[in-house]
C-alpha cells in the first residue's frame, strides 16, 4: 500500500482550482493547526482539504538537511516545509476553518508557539511507525492549554490498537483518537469535523458547570 506521504498530491491539487470561493453567509471563522513530526502527512492533509489553493512554503531538501532531520521512514521526501502551510474549508454555509500547517522538524519548532496564538484547537497527526515524533506537539499544545485531538494517518505499517497508541501517547481518555488518510479529502474532512465536535463538546461542558 502507498504511504500517505506528504509529498504533493496531484489530484488534490488538480481539483483545487474548481473548489467554491468563500460564501458570503460565512459568519465563523476558526483558527486550526495541524501539528506533528516531520513527513506525517501535514502538508498533504492541507492540500487535499482546502478549498482553495493553499499556500505552502515547501522548499526542496538539501544537504544542509544531513544529519540534522531524520528521514527514518520518510526516505523518499523530497521537500520540507519551512514555514507553514495554509488553507481554508468551509464546513457549512456558516462555519469556516482557517487551516495552518506546523513545520515538523525540530529545528523549526521556535515558530510553533506563534502559530499557536489564537488557535481555536488543533489536529496532532501521526505516524505509528514514529509515534516518539509527536511527543513535542501534544506537550506544546497542553502547554498552551489547546484543545486538540490524535488522527492515525494510514501508511500501511503494522496496525496498533487505539489503546496502544493512547498508552504510548499517554492520551487522556476524553482526547478523541480518530484514523485518517491525509490524502483523502472526505478522510481529511471528517477529521476536521471530529475536532469541531470536540470543541463543542468542551464549550457546552463549560457552560454546564458555569454557576
Amino acid at each position: 500500500m502507498d504511504s500517505a506521504t506528504s509529498e504533493a498530491n496531484p489530484v488534490a491539487t488538480a481539483d483545487a482550482s474548481a473548489r467554491p470561493p468563500l460564501l458570503s453567509t460565512a459568519a465563523q471563522g476558526l483558527k486550526i493547526v495541524i501539528v506533528g513530526g516531520f513527513g506525517v502527512g501535514k502538508t498533504t492533509m492541507v492540500r487535499a482539504v482546502s478549498d482553495i489553493r493553499p499556500l505552502n512554503t515547501e522548499e526542496t531538501m538539501t544537504r544542509a538537511g544531513e544529519g540534522v532531520d531524520d528521514l527514518w521512514g520518510v526516505q523518499g521526501k523530497t521537500t520540507t516545509t519551512i514555514a507553514f502551510d495554509f488553507g481554508r474549508i468551509s464546513l457549512n454555509d456558516e462555519t469556516v476553518l482557517y487551516l495552518f500547517g506546523a513545520p515538523g522538524q525540530e529545528r523549526f519548532w521556535f515558530l510553533w508557539d506563534r502559530l499557536f496564538a489564537g488557535t481555536l484547537g488543533a489536529v496532532v497527526l501521526v505516524d505509528t511507525r514514529r509515534l516518539e515524533d509527536c511527543w513535542y506537539a501534544i506537550d506544546r499544545l497542553e502547554a498552551h492549554g489547546t484543545p486538540f485531538i490524535v488522527a492515525r494517518n494510514d501508511f500501511g505499517g503494522p496496525r496498533h490498537t487505539a489503546e496502544q497508541v493512547r498508552e504510548a501517547l499517554d492520551l487522556p481518555d476524553d482526547v478523541p483518537l480518530v484514523d485518517c488518510d491525509a490524502r483523502s479529502r472526505e478522510s481529511s474532512k471528517e477529521v476536521l469535523l471530529a475536532l469541531v465536535h470536540h470543541l463543542y463538546d468542551i464549550s457546552t461542558a463549560r457552560l454546564e458547570n458555569t454557576p
